[in-house]
């Protein structure tokens, strides 16, 4: 019987990674192995499952149709240990949680670790990755996400903070060109873009009403790492556009200037996000209760 379940994990694993190769490097087996057992529940089942070429393995419709009762089975089982689980006050099992890179090294990590700590007998495995990910392809438990949600049926969500973004520069700069009084000002000013994919992301700032408006920024200065944008900025190469969280030290050491205090600034939301599932295991509600009580306020963020 363990050999089913055994080949039966195997092959969720092998269509959830999207191939053999991929399957055997997050099971620490041979791509062979992988093959072996997939084959091997080919044959206890009478059918198969992938459809096999020299390049790659496709489901069949009886693979398929096995693949989504195999999950079904599966979520059934982690529901019946949540349940177990919430007999108990002790935090056990693996928690796997990713998150953006920045925000989860200055803000999530913090919380996550000090939360390992207090449940010695918690695996936690933290991942950072500014990619959006595929928690449920990829197994993560819970992943942190900035800004808008997707319709996904299959997900949930719950709102951890808000990110407070502020329009900033080094004093040397202000000496040297001044501060923009309105939108129409930045064609005179240097921009420093946060650059992703193939687009510079674009600012929100409030327009002559206050009211929050987007702005194209145009620029010769693009980068894909904020924390070199706020490196950048201290040294007087431009204006930026940066979560508070990640230049307060900067403003308090006097190496940065929040512009445009006097007016509404704009916010991003941060989530946690995690499968739908009957019952969300103890380690992964508390985890999530520690960020929403422990990430900062508003104001502090």
């Amino acid at each position: 019987m363990r050999d089913v379940f055994d080949g039966v994990f195997v092959f969720i694993e092998a269509v959830e990674a999207g191939g053999f190769a991929k399957a055997a490097d997050r099971l620490a087996l041979t791509r062979s192995a992988v093959g072996k057992a997939v084959a091997r529940l080919e044959e206890r089942l009478g059918v198969r499952l992938f459809q096999r070429t020299t390049r790659s393995q496709c489901l069949t419709e009886d693979g398929q149709q096995y693949y989504e009762r195999c999950v079904r089975a599966l979520r059934e089982l982690q529901a019946g240990e949540a349940l177990l689980e919430s007999g108990r006050l002790e935090v056990t099992g693996r928690l796997r949680v990713s998150m953006p890179v920045l925000f989860g090294r200055y803000c999530v990590a913090p919380i996550l670790r000090e939360f390992a700590r207090q449940h010695p007998k918690l695996d936690l495995e933290l991942n950072f990755s500014d990619r959006r990910v595929d928690l449920i392809a990829e197994n993560f438990d819970i992943v942190v996400r900035n800004g808008g949600l997707s319709n996904e049926t299959s997900l949930r969500a719950r709102r951890l903070a808000s990110q407070r973004k502020v329009l900033c520069a080094a004093p040397r700069y202000i000496e040297a060109r001044g501060i923009p009084s309105t939108l129409d000002d930045f064609a005179s000013h240097d921009l420093l873009g946060y650059w992703r994919g193939d687009h510079v992301l674009p600012w929100r700032l409030p327009d002559a009403d206050g009211t929050l408006v987007e702005v194209q920024v145009a620029s010769r200065l693009r980068f894909d790492d904020l924390e070199v944008i706020a490196d950048a900025v201290v040294e007087g190469m431009g204006l930026a556009w940066l979560p508070y969280w990640l230049i307060r030290d900067r403003m308090h050491a006097g190496d940065l200037v929040a512009l445009w205090e006097d007016r509404p600034s704009a916010s991003l939301q941060c989530y946690a996000v995690w499968p739908v599932s009957d019952y969300l295991p103890l380690r992964c509600r508390m985890a999530i209760d520690a960020l929403a009580a422990s990430l900062p306020s508003d104001s502090e963020m």
